[in-house]
């Protein structure tokens, strides 16, 4: 019997770095960017405080998902964010996973309640 078939609502795949709602937030925003992001930017999208988002970037970077990039405009220093490409790898992955929950959810909710997928 595999691991699936004894746990099948256990879902592996939903990475613990990406399942989290500000990096889910930061990730996602990410994903339609591939030059990246400015900090200010990733900032005001994800609504999260310098600190926060700091914490955040770091955790991603930490796990080899997200790079970062400081530079120098004018007299103000910049910090560029994109994800890696094995952090959009992993990302799909992690989004497979996810409709995966959706799927299985759905065929198991109550009789009469709201349908989760169409």
């Amino acid at each position: 019997m595999s691991n699936i078939d004894e746990a099948p609502f256990a879902f592996p795949g939903l990475d613990r770095a990406f399942h989290e709602k500000a990096r889910l937030g930061i990730v996602s925003s990410l994903c339609g960017h591939a030059e990246g992001l400015l900090f200010s930017e990733l900032k005001q999208l994800c609504g999260l405080t310098d600190g926060n988002l700091s914490r955040h970037l770091q955790v991603l970077e930490q796990a080899g998902y997200l790079l970062i990039e400081k530079t120098n405009a004018g007299r103000r220093s910049q910090t560029r964010c994109r994800l890696s490409g094995e952090g959009q790898a992993r990302f799909t992955d992690y989004l497979r996973e996810l409709e995966e929950v959706l799927r299985r959810a759905a065929a198991h909710q109550l009789p009469g309640g709201p349908a989760l997928v169409s």
